[in-house]
């Protein structure tokens, strides 16, 4: 059995990482809290004087980083110093015979605050050589003897030189800000500048416990799984800290050694890529694993739990084996849409984008065997390789709660170690409804897809990074008519493909290889476009459209898919946008890019300071035939809709309200009732608007946000159908008015019908 704070000193990259073992210490190892820890590590400074990291291994990890270490450091070295100082402690330049009386306390005061108070409180020490100081200084004046005055003298110029060591250190120009009335004993002063980062020794991301001292509140809330979120604005940045503590920081000492144990057991499984082909199952496999596991620990150790404590030990230890640590944690907070990790591990913490704050730091701080970890699970999971000849892997992650794209680039590319760039995606496919909600659409703009998607013309949904547009892509999916098929083409699967075919759709997803990757067994994008044209009569989704697969892409609208929709995403910022990068960077024909009917941007738009984002549809925008080289200087671009800062909201333009919009006369020409009547049409767009419209609405009134997704809005389309056709073969004609009102009617029994089942 180890004493408490024997230690050794390991290296960890750049670092040299001082491990001090503290199982048998009774108190909780704490350098801000704890005067015999702070002690003994100074003790143990004196002799490893390289150290830029310390860890305190008592269950959990806790962890001083270089810069609160390099403090200690310096009071390590003053201790040296002082005790090996000949003049000051010795009392030398002192004549011994005349001041004889004076020097045996002053002595014994001197040596307890170097030998004893330094250690142990650092901050004390100079307060009490700062009140010695004074206090003698006040004797002077009092004594008429001069050789007392001559000893006094001698004392103060000795208490000054080591008033003046402690104040070249930057430790005490740390403290002295908080040091103002600080009285030797109190340790208010150190939980200001020492915070450990904690890290239970079953994983291994590292986490800021402690709330920021200066930090104002914004917001809290909490996860599904109990984990606790606080948002703080932080006086010296504009960035917000987003500051997590999950349920494995808030375990117990008894739930922690039953996880521990457990978590060593499992660890002796390792995975292999057959594990990975079904991650549900998987999972569930662990789940069921673990749990038995966890049961029979607990009935060993005499230990009793509630069925909720098993449940929630059972998912950190899966979530600690198969899974990826604290990622998942994070993940499971909707209003996260964003998780970015900077290398090298173990110095930066993880960044969020968040829903309501933009860019956030975290109190979470990955290390190096963490992301290897997951860089391993990754190759397994997408069958891709991440290596010095593939230094990017692009792939898709199922978590619980959410889809989840992940980014990896490692070296030589990135020549610090591997990065990280996760993007969350809804486990529920995003609708038109959702996005009238978050004010990211109108419900004019929704109508009008709504009557495009069902018109089967071809769409690009162009914008920014982090703009939404897979988001939209899902939403424009919901609207297709379940009675038609949907082939869908990515490199990374993002679209909720699973999720609407438990929804009852005809959809098929075939995945393509990256075009950032070599070397790997998939069927390149171009060939996969191709293939869709032999796979029968089917919509086409393109998870985004990036490379020489554009070519196909098109082929496929001029050839093969003109009777159903086609649509995807593309990086670009406006319609020319579009039109430069998929004819100029691309390499399609000017003439083949006509086959594109509409373009969709969405963009995010900032608030005056710049702190704050938005989602937002920008432009709905037709592309006509008639041009040659420039659609932009030929007219070959018509908004139908463009938005208005100053109104926050998408409005009709000039050229939608007068009906001259070729797109929507064509898919008019193809239904006998429309062909040459504009009003029909117009009528027809404002009904799916409101229809859209009260979805959201009723939603507010009843207090029920599940009117929002995919499943109900998908029921209510399809109510919407059946009962446009039921009026039509009633009275001859698409009455607008007729079919909103028996589709509310419908709205109306069906929340009626829901409250009784409820009751």
């Amino acid at each position: 059995m180890k004493e408490p704070f024997s230690y050794k000193t390991i290296r960890q990259g750049e670092d040299s990482v001082l491990q001090i073992d503290c199982e048998q210490y009774i108190r909780l190892p704490s350098i801000e809290d704890d005067p015999m820890t702070m002690s003994r590590a100074i003790d143990i400074l004196t002799k490893e004087r390289n150290v830029t990291k310390i860890v305190f291994q008592q269950k959990r990890d806790y962890e001083y980083d270089f810069e609160q270490t390099s403090l200690l450091r310096e009071v390590a070295a003053l201790y040296v110093k002082l005790i090996k100082s000949k003049d000051l402690l010795s009392f030398r330049t002192l004549d011994y015979q005349k001041c004889e009386r004076f020097i045996g306390g002053w002595y014994a005061e001197l040596r307890n605050i170097v030998s004893h108070i330094l250690k142990t409180d650092p901050a004390g020490a100079y307060v009490e050589l700062k009140r010695i100081h004074r206090r003698e200084s006040i004797k002077l004046d009092k004594y008429a003897d001069e050789t007392a005055s001559a000893c006094v003298k001698g004392y103060l110029d000795i208490l000054t030189r080591i008033i003046e060591m402690f104040e070249k250190t930057k430790f005490i120009a740390t403290i002295k800000q908080y040091s103002a009335g600080h009285k030797p004993g109190d340790r208010e002063v150190y939980q200001r500048i020492f915070r450990a980062t904690i890290k239970p020794d079953f994983m291994f991301t590292k986490l800021m416990a402690t709330y920021p001292p200066e930090g104002e509140e914004l917001d809290n809330y909490e996860l599904p799984d109990g984990s606790e979120v606080t948002i703080f604005e932080l006086p010296d940045t504009v960035q917000y800290l987003y500051h997590i503590t999950p349920p494995e920081f808030r375990l117990d000492e008894d739930q922690y050694e039953i996880l521990d144990t457990a978590r060593k057991v499992m660890a002796e499984h390792k995975p292999k890529r057959s594990d990975f082909v079904d991650p549900e199952r998987i999972r569930q496999v662990f789940q069921n694993v673990g749990k038995d596991l966890i049961e029979e620990l607990a009935g060993y150790k005499n230990i009793r739990l509630k069925d909720k404590e098993i449940t929630m030990l059972t998912s950190i230890l899966v979530r600690y084996t198969i899974g990826f640590g604290l990622i998942e944690v994070l993940m499971q907070d909707e209003k996260i849409q964003d998780v970015t990790i900077n290398s090298p591990m173990g110095e930066i913490p993880m960044f969020i984008v968040h829903q309501d704050f933009g860019d956030c730091k975290t109190n979470v701080i990955p290390t190096e065997p963490e992301s290897e970890s997951w860089a391993s699970k990754l190759r397994l999971i997408s069958g891709r390789p991440l290596d010095e000849a593939n230094p990017i892997l692009d792939t898709e992650l199922s978590l619980p709660g959410a889809s989840v794209r992940v980014a990896v680039i490692a070296s030589p590319l990135n020549p610090t170690g591997l990065a990280y760039a996760f993007r969350r995606h809804r486990d529920r496919p995003w609708t038109l409804p959702l996005f009238i909600k978050q004010k990211m659409l109108d419900p004019l703009s929704a109508g009008i897809l709504s009557f495009l998607i069902d018109g089967s013309r071809t769409m690009l949904i162009a914008g920014t990074r982090s703009a939404g547009k897979t988001s939209l892509l899902s939403a424009v999916m919901v609207e297709v008519m379940r009675r038609g098929r949907m082939i869908t083409i990515e490199d990374t699967l993002e679209l909720p493909v699973s999720s609407l075919r438990k929804l009852g759709f005809n959809i098929q997803s075939m995945k393509v290889a990256s075009a950032m990757s070599h070397g790997t067994a998939e069927v390149p994008a171009d060939e996969g476009i191709r293939t869709t044209l032999r796979l029968g009569d089917s919509g086409l989704i393109i998870g985004e459209v990036r490379s020489t697969e554009a070519k196909a892409l098109y082929e496929s609208m001029r050839i093969g898919a003109q009777a159903n929709i086609v649509a995807g995403t593309i990086h670009a910022d406006s319609p020319y946008g579009v039109f430069d990068r998929v004819t100029n960077d691309l390499g399609v024909p000017k003439t083949s890019f006509k086959a594109t009917d509409v373009i969709v941007v969405a963009n995010p738009i900032r608030s005056p300071d710049g702190i704050h984002r938005w989602r937002r549809v920008t432009q709905i925008t037709e592309v006509r035939k008639q041009w040659e080289n420039d659609p932009m200087l030929e007219q070959g671009f018509v908004d139908l809709m463009r938005y208005s800062p100053k109104e926050d909201t998408l409005k009709p333009s000039d050229e939608l309200i007068n009906g001259d919009s070729e797109v929507l006369k064509a898919i008019a020409g193809n239904v006998k009732e429309w062909a040459g009547n504009w009003d029909a049409i117009w009528e027809n767009i404002l009904m799916r608007a409101k229809i859209k419209e009260s979805i959201v609405k009723y939603s507010e009134k009843h207090k029920r946000p599940d009117l929002l997704e995919a499943e109900f809005v998908i029921l209510a389309n399809d109510e919407f159908h059946k009962i446009s056709d039921r009026v039509a073969e009633r009275t001859g004609s698409l009455d607008a008015k007729k079919i909103f009102f028996e589709w509310e009617e419908w709205l109306k029994r069906r929340l009626k019908k829901d409250r009784f089942k409820a009751q």
